[in-house]
């Protein structure tokens, strides 16, 4: 009964609720319903007072915190997590018990990341004060607390960043550093008084200390996990407005706030939208974006609750560089962050396992608000490209569920992947198309209102969207949830009668790796149209029979909303292939992203794929031509190393792009689209990747003009033609490329010159690339990139490379990712033996239980060797009988 009691007391504990509340109405909850912890459940912080003093030049800081805590049941020990820290004091102070504490023994477990405070006798349940003084260390990769060097006219500045999700603020605080243990946070800092401090609040008070330092307090923080804390310090300025009561602010390195006015009116349109569609208006009195110098090889914004961290690449607009396709990915990066304030902030994941709920619904809330806010970009065609990206992950055996079980931290860092983000983002498109807009946002208003301040699993959402929409989401939700995998609907037979088509379709399992896996079993939402009528839907459980309004040919999937794939009999293939150009764009992209994988997968002729690119129109839509361009340049990486075959299908993937190109031109023309504008750099940089002689000269002529011709190099051209020019670079090039880059002032140039200089399809220039990333001169958080930059083209040298240097490569790596950063450089090798050296890796330094990183670069190398002998021959075939 005690074990019972203690179970619930500490559920609800994690919930908010008062143990008096407890006493006067006993609830017990199911050990099931528990947040996984690695810590014991005796102890549960309630707020954090916590006062830092950064030491920027030295590279630590020292910090005392003092946490409210309940002791939930006697206890000798409290233990809580600490990394890279050491204490010199701790205290426990009863706030109401009157009895003395003897301070405990410190026992520090580097490992398991602990802190264990062992005290001389139990300590009897109750509400303490638990103060620590302690000092940590400021790192120079994204993890904890961290500085960001970087170059201005000025001279090189420092500037100082916390980065904890997904367990990193065990490095700035001693913690309960898990989603479920939420408290509020007072947060005081003492710092250079010439310097911004900036946290998740606003500062309530500054004092000058003397000796050019000032103390800032901040605001108390609303109840929140510790992973989104913030602290940021440096020479800043900050833009404002106000938005529905909130005051926005966007907060750059000094003098670069003009670069931020895109930014900050997107952010106001943003909320302005979320306040209507959460019902529940932002809570907290500010909302800042921080724009930091430098990079991550693993993430480019972070959403602190009221303080959103975002590098400055994916948040600030250069005039001198910034393209269209950049301002795309700043609303929409902006508006995933800020969809974060309400789903994962305010209402946050119980655990790891459920992250999905935190970034799926972030990536489809930003998708939604991005088509919505700016149809001008039509980036609704988008929605295909992310399911893509999701099923090629899901399709080979290393995949996993979108709910994933979670036992470490190195295991939730490997989350942040294309399931949790893009399958989470294309299952949620699918049910709120089954459910429909308005019963889907009801249930989500419902589930927020229910929620807020606490934590939270999947099947919290769906009981709420499932209860408004009177149908059966929870089965659906958990089929595509639970179990891993994509679906795949067969159409056996189409025969029409009567005005209508009648559909036979059954259920299998698509992947690439495994053809004879018994499938697994959904229950699939499907949608046909026959082209030029009306939509039919059914739930496929195994078989259906579905009746289709219209006799022409019927495309499955219609509006492209489902997540799984479609294989047509070969005469409804052919049938809709004749009528392809009648298609809804949207509709074109998803057969033709079904074709390409099936046919890679060997379920149909791969060579389907080459029909439809052929059957295309030059003036078709810009981005079924971008999907294109990118096929093409997929299909002859495949190639890479038989020269003989590779030069003949660039024959025939140049004659289908130059026409296309030509019709877009070099110059932009005056009112044309932003999917136009974005098209005309796609094909540039594919066209120069299949070694057209013209565009490659061209690109080479302009950047040799830009000097003495301001119109050589536009703003909408300088990344692309920068990048032509340094993947054929030569010695002397790669010379000028390098001298550029010293000599640049402005971080965000500065570090694509960097990203640039390991781009070379030169092996000798990619060597000196290498070894430059291990000098000090590209910039700390530069470093990994540009390994990873020479590694696409030269996988094998670089990845040797960086084994042969791993001490090294080591310290340029944010700390929980090496486990997918050292395999990932083999990524697209084509050499079996590759395979060898990533499982080598593996075994001699990634736990057991950590190891689905590199198993998934293993069977996608498998796959291609796979496409390589089975395939392309196909591929050749086709190509020799077309007069490619």
């Amino acid at each position: 009964m005690r074990t019972t009691l203690l179970v619930s007391a500490v559920a609800l504990a994690l919930a908010g609720v008062s143990m008096t509340a407890m006493a006067t109405t006993p609830v017990v909850a199911p050990a099931a319903d528990l947040a996984t912890t690695q810590l014991p459940r005796t102890v549960v912080p309630s707020h954090y007072d916590v006062a830092v003093v950064p030491h920027a030049d030295k590279l630590s800081f020292d910090g005392k915190v003092t946490v409210t805590v309940d002791v939930l049941q006697p206890t000798r020990s409290i233990t809580l997590n600490a990394l890279d820290m050491a204490f010199s004091s701790v205290h426990l102070t009863p706030t109401r018990l009157r009895m003395a504490v003897a301070d405990p023994k410190v026992t520090v477990d580097a490992q398991a990341q602990t802190a264990t405070f062992s005290f001389d006798r139990a300590l009897p349940p109750g509400n303490y004060k638990l103060t620590m003084a302690y000092t940590g260390k400021i790192g120079t990769q994204a993890n904890g607390l961290f500085a960001i060097d970087y170059d201005t006219s000025a001279g090189k500045k420092r500037a100082l960043y916390t980065q904890f999700e997904n367990s990193d603020a065990r490095r700035f605080i001693p913690s309960w550093d898990e989603p479920a243990y939420k408290a509020t946070f007072d947060l005081e800092v003492t710092v250079p008084s010439g310097e911004m401090a900036v946290s998740n609040m606003p500062a309530t008070s500054t004092t000058d200390l003397g000796n050019g330092l000032s103390r800032v307090r901040f605001q108390s923080s609303p109840k929140m996990s510790t992973y989104l804390l913030f602290f940021g310090l440096g020479d800043f300025d900050r833009a404002t407005t106000v938005t529905d009561g909130t005051e926005i602010g966007v907060i750059t390195q000094k003098g670069l706030a003009s670069q931020a006015g895109f930014a900050l009116e997107s952010s106001s349109a943003v909320l302005r939208e979320y306040n209507d569609y959460f019902g529940v208006p932002y809570p907290l009195p500010k909302l800042d974006n921080i724009a930091s110098p430098g990079r991550s090889q693993f993430f480019s914004a972070m959403e602190n609750w009221g303080a959103i961290y975002t590098f400055e690449y994916a948040l600030l607009m250069d005039p001198t560089i910034s393209t269209p396709s950049d301002k795309q990915a700043i609303f929409s990066t902006a508006a995933h962050e800020m969809a974060h304030q309400w789903f994962g902030d305010l209402v946050t994941m119980r655990w790891w396992d459920d992250l999905w709920l935190n970034e799926g619904f972030a990536s489809w809330m930003a998708s939604r608000t991005t088509e919505k806010l700016h149809p001008e970009w039509n980036t609704v065609l988008e929605a295909v490209g992310t399911r893509e990206g999701a099923m090629s992950r899901d399709a080979v055996a290393t995949t996993h569920p979108v709910v994933q079980h979670v036992e470490t931290v190195e295991q939730a860092s490997q989350a942040f992947d294309a399931i949790t983000y893009s399958k989470g983002e294309a299952v949620i498109h699918m049910l709120e198309g089954y459910v429909g807009a308005d019963a889907w946002r009801a249930g989500v208003r419902n589930y927020i209102k229910a929620h807020a301040y606490g934590n939270t699993t999947s099947d919290d959402l769906w009981r709420e969207v499932q209860a408004v929409a009177g149908k059966p989401i929870i089965a659906i939700a958990h089929d595509f949830t639970l179990q891993p995998g994509i679906p795949l609907i067969r159409v056996e037979a189409a025969a029409c009668s009567d005005g209508k088509t009648t559909l036979k379709l059954s259920q299998g399992e698509f992947t690439k790796d495994r053809p004879g896996k018994t499938p697994l079993k959904w229950q699939v939402p499907v949608i046909a149209q026959a082209i030029g009528g009306s939509p039919a839907r059914v739930l496929v459980d195994g078989r259906a029979t579905l009746s289709v309004p219209g006799c022409a040919p019927v495309l499955v999937n219609a509006g492209q909303s489902g997540y799984y794939r479609t294989l047509y009999a070969p005469a409804q293939f052919a049938a809709i292939k004749g009528d392809f150009a009648k298609l809804a764009p949207i509709d074109q992209l998803g057969l033709m992203g079904d074709t390409w994988a099936l046919g890679m997968a060997g379920l149909q002729p791969a060579s389907d794929y080459l029909d439809l690119a052929s059957a295309t129109s030059p003036d078709a839509d810009p981005q079924i031509w971008g999907d294109i361009a990118d096929k093409l340049a997929g299909l002859d990486n495949y190639y890479r190393g038989d020269t003989a075959r590779q030069a003949r299908f660039r024959k025939f993937a140049i004659s289908r792009l130059a026409p296309v190109f030509a019709r877009v031109g070099w110059e932009a023309r005056p009112g044309e689209s932003d999917p136009v504008t974005i098209l005309r750099t796609q094909l540039i940089r594919v066209l120069a990747e299949l070694g057209d002689t013209t565009v490659i000269g061209e690109a080479q002529r302009r950047y040799a003009s830009k000097d003495t011709d301001p119109k050589a190099l536009p703003a909408g051209l300088r990344k692309v033609v920068l990048g032509v020019v340094a993947s054929h670079a030569d010695a002397a090039t790669w010379d000028k490329l390098h001298a550029q880059a010293k000599a640049e002032t402005t971080p965000l140039i500065k570090d694509r010159l960097y990203g640039l200089l390991a781009a070379s399809d030169d092996a000798a220039l990619a060597r000196r690339a290498l070894d430059l990333a291990l000098t000090d001169e590209p910039g700390a958080t530069n470093s990994a990139g540009m390994i990873g930059s020479a590694a696409y083209r030269h996988p094998d040298l670089a990845f040797d490379f960086a084994m042969a240097h791993r001490a090294q490569v080591d310290k340029l790596v944010d700390t929980t990712s090496a486990s997918r950063y050292y395999p990932a450089l083999g990524g697209s090798s084509n050499d079996p033996a590759m395979i060898g050296k990533i499982n080598a890796y593996a075994n001699a330094h990634v736990a057991a239980g950590s190891r689905r990183a590199a198993e998934t670069v293993v069977a996608n190398i498998k796959y291609r060797q796979m496409i390589r002998s089975k395939q392309l021959p196909a591929i050749d075939a086709w190509l020799a009988k077309n007069g490619g």
